[in-house]
C-alpha cells in the first residue's frame, strides 16, 4: 500500500498537536490523582447538631408510622375475621 506524499506532513502535525495538548492534560490528571480526593466542605458544629436532631426525628417518625401500619393491619384482620364466620382468613366474595 502506497502512502501519498502530502499525507505524511499532515499526520506529523496532527501528532505534534495531540502531543502538545495531551502531555499537559496527562500531567494535570496525574497531579490530581497524587493529591487524593478533595476535602469536602466543612460543616459547622451547630449545623452538624441540627442534622443529627433531624435524623433522630425522622427515625422516630418512621417507628411511629410502622406502629400505625401494624395497628391498621391488625384492625383489618379483625374486621375480615368478623365478616367471615367460617374461620378462614380469606374473605369470600359476595355476589
Amino acid at each position: 500500500m502506497r502512502v501519498p506524499g502530502e499525507l505524511i506532513p499532515i499526520v506529523m502535525f496532527i501528532c505534534i498537536a495531540a502531543t502538545a495538548i495531551g502531555v499537559p492534560l496527562a500531567r494535570a490528571w496525574a497531579k490530581r490523582l497524587e493529591r487524593g480526593p478533595m476535602p469536602g466542605p466543612s460543616i459547622s458544629p451547630d449545623v452538624q447538631a441540627r442534622l443529627e436532631r433531624m435524623e433522630q426525628a425522622l427515625d422516630s417518625i418512621a417507628i411511629e408510622v410502622e406502629r400505625i401500619s401494624e395497628g391498621q393491619r391488625f384492625t383489618t384482620k379483625l374486621l375480615a375475621e368478623r365478616n367471615n364466620p367460617t374461620g378462614s382468613t380469606v374473605p369470600t366474595r359476595q355476589p
